[in-house]
């Protein structure tokens, strides 16, 4: 419940979301549709509600897990080509856990009136097992949607996480 929420979040400097949908029929085509996106909503209003109830608001971050294939809602990537745009609009209006990821990151964008809210939207490439390495942020993608070179480790974005978290 959001009641749950407001709890859980009482004492938290951060929050993270890494929800996606299954891979399956279910998970892609079924409800809900908007888990990503309501889940986002949910728990930054949790947030914003702690806050509402401290003398002097604590800066709080949050940080969305989302893909490579999801635009920066500002309009701030480089222009895709032909091809990829065309992949990515197929998606949109296909698969319904592209879309929701798509809101998501377009709500936590749309978080500008709270200056005591701070949020990134991690958007890692192909993601592989392995260990923690040394690792490059971007903020933007810098390789084609499809046959880039660069992967990353889910070790690495999970640090990536926790290191924005812990500056």
């Amino acid at each position: 419940s959001d009641d749950d929420l407001m709890e859980l979040t009482s004492q938290c400097d951060a929050a993270v979301s890494c929800l996606g949908h299954n891979i399956n029929f279910q998970g892609i085509f079924g409800h809900p549709r908007r888990l990503v996106t309501e889940a986002t909503e949910r728990l930054c209003n949790a947030i914003e509600a702690n806050q509402s109830k401290e003398e002097e608001p604590k800066k709080k971050k949050f940080i969305l897990m989302g893909t490579v294939a999801v635009p920066n809602p500002n309009g701030a990537d480089d222009k895709r080509t032909f091809g990829e745009r065309t992949v990515l609009f197929l998606l949109r209006y296909l698969l319904p856990p592209h879309r929701d990821n798509e809101t998501a990151a377009a709500y936590i964008h749309g978080k500008t009136d709270n200056p005591n809210l701070e949020w990134a939207v991690v958007r890692p490439t192909e993601l592989t097992d392995g260990s923690v390495s040394k690792y490059e942020m971007f903020s933007k993608p810098i390789d084609p949607l499809f046959g880039g070179d660069r992967s990353v480790t889910r070790a690495n974005v999970a640090q990536s996480m926790v290191d924005m978290i812990l500056t």
